[in-house]
């Protein structure tokens, strides 16, 4: 699934670390979610959702 994870951490100003620290996952989660080499549960998509304000849909590109 194609994302703009990347781009919405840009808009925040955070670190790949940062970010995981707040909604409770690994750096190494963030990054593989960025590179498109891991899919995010339902509920981890929520908790992005929600840090950056945002709907789903706003960072996760359905193809």
């Amino acid at each position: 699934m194609k994302n703009n994870l990347k781009v919405w951490r840009a808009k925040k100003d955070i670190t790949q670390e940062q970010l995981a620290k707040k909604i409770e996952v690994t750096r190494q989660t963030i990054n593989a979610i960025e590179r498109g080499k891991y899919d995010p549960s339902i509920k981890l998509a929520f908790k992005m959702a929600r840090f950056f304000e945002c709907s789903i849909e706003d960072i996760f590109l359905y193809e």
